[in-house]
């Protein structure tokens, strides 16, 4: 069976390679980003009734992962890269089909343009769909993941003056919480 889908919009993030990006969404509070919406989903009618939710789920392809081989077994950089598990114990970009997805908070609606935080996305990442989250049912009290029990330890992370003061600069020229994003994402141990 073939199935075809029709990309809906696309990512603009400040992640232009894979390196640093957030593992997980919502890790990094600070890493916003905006969803462009392609036509006919660039209207205000295909967003209404979206600013009444605080939170949207992103369904998006990784195109940027590798088409080589397709494996069974991954390591993902959460068990060190060494250890394998089943592609499907893990939320590795190398999967049957290179499909992703997101839980991130909803900042602002607009027709054409949603802007999000806490993105863990590619800039360019195209969009499949986007679903309201719905706390009563997405939020699972009893949940269990043994693989990932806890959030993983965070990197102290300490400033040359000079570094601090040209992050505070970019933070006023763009208007985005850049020593924020960066002291987020570094803390997160961004290594392969």
């Amino acid at each position: 069976m073939s199935i075809e889908l029709q990309q809906i919009g696309v990512v603009r993030s400040a992640f232009v390679e894979k390196f640093g990006i957030p593992r997980q969404p919502s890790l990094a509070p600070a890493a916003r980003g905006q969803i462009l919406l392609s036509p006919p989903y660039d209207s205000a009618e295909a967003v209404a009734g979206l600013e009444l939710v605080s939170h949207v789920w992103l369904l998006f392809v990784f195109h940027q992962a590798s088409s080589g081989p397709q494996h069974t077994r991954v390591r993902p950089p959460r068990l060190g890269g060494n250890q394998r598990i089943g592609v499907f114990a893990s939320r590795a970009t190398h999967r049957p089909n290179p499909l992703g997805q997101s839980v991130v908070r909803l900042e602002q609606v607009g027709p054409g343009c949603l802007t999000v935080s806490g993105i863990d996305l590619l800039d360019g990442t195209p969009i499949l769909d986007i679903k309201p989250y719905v706390p009563y049912a997405d939020a699972i009290a009893d949940a269990s993941n043994q693989l990932a029990p806890s959030p993983p330890a965070l990197l102290m992370v300490t400033w040359h003056n000079e570094a601090l003061a040209n992050a505070h600069q970019a933070t006023l020229r763009l208007g985005e919480p850049v020593v924020e994003l960066i002291e987020q994402c570094l803390a997160q141990d961004p290594k392969p």
